[in-house]
């Protein structure tokens, strides 16, 4: 007999009762309630309904023990930040949602302390920072010593008590709600007997937010509380909704160790106690952790989690040794005071004993594929939060990322919808839909067959096994009944049938996937994501493949505020023009196969240089990989006729074939820079900086402007929804200035607002609507000081027009904020460079 389909729609009686809001969020831990908050400040006359399985406080945010990581030290910067995640997510991360990530997260985390956070401080006042693994600076903030899940959750619970938002508590989610259009415009949800309204019914909403958390339940020994069983993933499959990467199920290193029939949630021992100092050791006291990573118990939780996996299986036990002993009483009770007693309530003292600790289920860095707004293939459907993928976490999620993750894109989440204000139609059947329920009992075997076959160690026959066993799972001989227990079993299986699919599928051992029988990483096959969807044939797997770009080029385009695979983008389109499908026929002709060469990259003038990072992406990518690079200067710098700036080794042939294209972009963005730097140094000395504007050539304004930050210069407006900026004709459109400026304050309530302004009479009125930036347009030398000297710092002053290198002292002087120079981007002169060829 033949497995039955994976359901599309739960099997569940019809509503019983009908609610309808603006914004309905399911799920109320950090992701869930920062949406709603956040919405509801953008919006307060809008409806908000919150709906949780539970009650408020029972996610896993109120789990979280280590804290939260982000910039706050003057010592740390984004970049590094950046670069921390780019290595803990093992080149799947998504380089724009990391630098939002990083970038926006210190101002989410000053809103969420605005909400009423405390913070863990010094005598001084100050917060105190923490290191954990994968972390080269301490940037971790914490609450409690090690409760800073218990202090945001209560935080937030008592923001949104103080709002009008509605609460549905005990209320599992069932199925997504869609117009004729395929637009989500609600829900349905099975409210159970504690909850404010009893049965099955629906929230009729604008726009759908899932923010349900992960799917621990999914094995059988976890460190998820009992409501994390993959509903948001399983709902968001059943919808049609494209899920990414769910092979990457992170493993915490140090979950305590309670004997080997311990099941479900196991108590954790956070990654903060190693970052300040205890460490692992084995059964004989050795600490193993030395010789497997440069950072040894610091490293990312991957590493960690294999390395005791291997010596588990070296030395014949199930479980490793966490030392902690020299922290003393006092440091246990004070900076780790759960911990502590969890220890002393299972008859382990820290103080004077070694802590038992085993890998378990933890962190699902896959999820529902969300952009950088929340937004999932789905219109109208939001994922935040564990249950999504934006891309941040790769193959393995950086310690403290996760809490950080759910407020910054909370926050996004709610500004777009807000933007949108969709309305959807009414909601309409989804006509062929296959209904059905899975057992309830065998939920227990579902997360045994998980723990066996595709958990830390994992190879085809384990997967193989655990697939056949999740097909077996799905029949029964009785007619199920809907409730609680079978819809969370349907929603378990479903999740896992998904995750043993990429597992498979996935041959390489990456971040938190570890295949026994591919213990290697595997960028020529398997860069790239894995994306599932559910049809009536099962779970279809495609694979996404990412760019070519080596690691570390990649992690320097994105420290450099680039996005790689706009880069690569790039490079795709300028190989176009100078290759054709025969080739470089001269090379071909001219060049043996297998020769190979050393090139250097020259400069020819002197100048400041831009772009290095980007032409060694082009050779590596125009050549598959073949040519490398060793870098001699920083892009920034100053250089020398005659100095060599880069040299490159590889088959002959891809040397000479991408040599114009890499010189092309390197000549021109160094060109930006020196003109840039320039133009710095004849205002050196003044208060002003030299700024770029919107003057760059179609495909290039990222790399341009990045030339204008190598060269000293400080960059305007990336686009035209970055800040507002009216001009002459908004002016005349809208009726006058004030008309303008009122209009775009009320549309765009967090943006920005700068004005352009040609007369001095202009300058007044445009102060009295609050305009934050007042733009000079070919205002002589003699008005910009009237100018300066009537705004008296009530606003920023920007001339632009009519400057030249001659003048640019001069109106630099009258104590403008920014001089604007088009000609930086537009119209410099590239600087030459040339690539030399060693020989044969």
């Amino acid at each position: 007999m033949s497995s039955p389909a994976i359901p599309a729609r739960l099997t569940a009686p019809d509503p019983g009762w009908t609610v309808s809001a603006d914004l309905v969020v399911v799920g109320s831990g950090v992701a869930g309630l920062s949406v709603a908050l956040r919405y509801a400040e953008l919006d307060p006359a809008a409806s908000v309904m919150v709906v949780t399985k539970d009650v408020l406080a029972a996610g896993s945010t109120r789990w979280a023990q280590g804290g939260i990581a982000a910039v706050l030290d003057p010592g740390d910067s984004p970049g590094e930040h950046l670069t921390d995640t780019l290595t803990a997510g093992v080149g799947l991360c998504d380089v724009p949602a990391v630098r939002a990530l990083v970038t926006e997260g210190p101002g989410a985390l000053r809103r969420l302390m605005e909400r009423g956070a405390r913070f863990d401080r010094d005598a001084r006042g100050e917060l105190q920072l923490t290191r954990e693994g994968g972390h080269r600076r301490d940037r971790i903030v914490h609450a409690g010593g090690d409760a800073t899940g218990a202090e945001v959750q209560r935080a937030l619970i008592e923001a949104v008590a103080a709002t009008r938002i509605d609460v549905i508590e005990h209320a599992l989610v069932l199925d997504l709600l869609t117009d004729a259009d395929g637009h989500a415009c609600g829900i349905t949800l099975h409210v159970m007997g504690e909850g404010a309204r009893d049965g099955v019914g629906a929230v009729r909403a604008n726009a759908v937010v899932l923010a349900t958390g992960g799917m621990g339940q999914v094995y059988a020994a976890t460190t998820n509380p009992a409501v994390s069983t993959g509903d948001g993933v399983a709902l968001a499959l059943r919808a049609g909704a494209v899920v990414r990467d769910l092979e990457f199920v992170q493993f915490h290193p140090t979950v305590l160790w309670l004997g080997e029939d311990a099941t479900g949630q196991q108590p954790l021992v956070s990654e903060a106690v190693r970052g300040e100092g205890a460490f692992l050791v084995d059964k004989t006291g050795e600490r193993f952790m030395r010789d497997a990573h440069e950072l040894a118990d610091l490293a990312p939780r991957d590493i960690v989690a294999k390395a005791i996996m291997r010596r588990m299986r070296e030395t014949g036990t199930d479980h490793v040794h966490l030392d902690g002993r020299h922290f003393g009483a006092d440091k246990w009770r004070t900076r780790f005071p759960t911990i502590h007693a969890v220890c002393l309530e299972h008859g382990i003292d820290p103080v004077t004993q070694l802590v038992p600790v085993v890998p378990a289920a933890h962190y699902a860095s896959g999820g529902v594929r969300a952009d950088l707004y929340g937004r999932t293939s789905v219109p109208g459907l939001y994922a935040c939060g564990e249950v999504a993928c934006t891309g941040v976490h790769g193959a393995n999620r950086l310690a403290s990322n996760s809490l950080l993750e759910g407020l910054v894109f909370a926050d996004r989440i709610a500004g777009d919808v807000h933007a949108r204000r969709p309305r959807p139609g009414p909601p309409v059947p989804r006509a062929g839909a296959v209904t059905g329920l899975v057992d309830p009992r065998a939920r227990t075997r579902v997360q045994g067959h998980m723990s066996r076959g595709a958990s830390v160690l994992r190879s085809r026959d384990s997967l193989a096994e655990a697939a056949r066993a999740l097909r077996d799972a799905r029949w029964t001989p009785v007619a199920v009944e809907p409730r609680t227990e079978s819809w969370e079993a349907t929603n378990l299986l479903t999740v896992a049938s998904a995750l043993v699919a990429a597992a498979a599928l996935r041959e390489e051992t990456r971040g938190s996937h570890w295949r026994e029988d591919h213990p290697d990483r595997d960028d020529t096959r398997w860069l790239g994501h894995l994306d599932a969807t559910l049809s009536e044939e099962g779970i279809i797997m495609t694979y996404r493949a990412r760019t070519t770009l080596p690691q570390h080029v990649e992690a320097d385009l994105a420290g450099a505020g680039l996005d790689p695979a706009a880069v690569v983008a790039l490079y795709d389109t300028a190989l176009a023009e100078d290759l054709s499908e025969v080739g470089d026929v001269t090379s071909l002709a001219t060049i043996p196969a297998g020769q190979r060469a050393a090139a250097d990259v020259v400069a020819r003038a002197d100048g400041v240089v831009s772009g290095l990072a980007v032409a060694e992406g082009l050779f590596a990518h125009a050549s598959g990989g073949r040519l490398t690079a060793e870098r001699h200067v920083k892009d920034g710098e100053r250089v020398s006729r005659g100095e060599v700036l880069m040299t490159v080794t590889g088959p002959t042939r891809d040397l000479l074939t991408a040599e114009r294209t890499a010189l092309n972009i390197l000549t021109h963005l160094s060109g930006v820079a020196t003109m840039t730097a320039r133009w710095v140094r004849a205002v050196e000395g003044t208060a002003a900086c030299i700024r770029d504007s919107r003057k760059t050539l179609p495909g290039l304004r990222a790399l341009e402007k990045y030339a204008v930050r190598c060269g000293g210069g400080v960059n305007h407006r990336m686009s035209l929804s970055a800040a507002a900026l009216i001009k002459d004709n908004h002016v005349v459109a809208a009726g006058g200035v004030a008309e303008a400026f009122r209009a775009v304050r009320e549309a765009y309530p967090d943006l920005p607002i700068e004005v352009e302004v040609d007369r001095i009479d202009q300058i007044e009125p445009v102060l009295a609507e609050g305009a934050e930036e007042i733009l000079l347009d070919n205002f002589s030398v003699k008005d910009t000081a009237t100018a300066v000297t009537l705004v008296k710092n009530r606003a920023r002053l920007e001339a632009s027009g009519g400057l030249t290198l001659e003048s640019a002292r001069d109106v630099a002087e009258t104590g403008v904020d920014y001089l604007s120079v088009g000609a930086l981007t537009h119209s410099a002169p590239a600087l030459d460079i040339a690539l030399d060829l060693r020989g044969a």
